[in-house]
């Protein structure tokens, strides 16, 4: 059975309100977060895992040619040293 208590009625008014606001406040707060990481990542630059080894794979393809450039000028000079 029901009782018909005003100030019952109004503690559940309260409290119901309360938990809304709650809410509200939770979902605003969450959605305020999500915008400012929008925009403190939106100013960066990242690449795909697929781009970096790609990059890395051309940096070690250089590198290794430099190196075999380097050794063959090393031994062109110490021809012409010997002439």
């Amino acid at each position: 059975m029901q009782s018909q208590n005003p100030l019952l009625a109004d503690l559940v008014k309260i409290a119901n309100s309360a938990a809304g606001t709650m809410a509200g406040m939770t979902r605003e707060a969450r959605e305020g977060a999500r915008e400012r990481m929008r925009e403190v990542m939106g100013g960066t630059d990242f690449v795909s895992r697929e781009e970096f080894e790609t990059v890395k794979a051309m940096a070690q393809k250089a590198r290794a040619q430099a190196d075999a450039l380097e050794a063959k000028v090393a031994e062109l000079e110490a021809k012409l040293a010997q002439k």
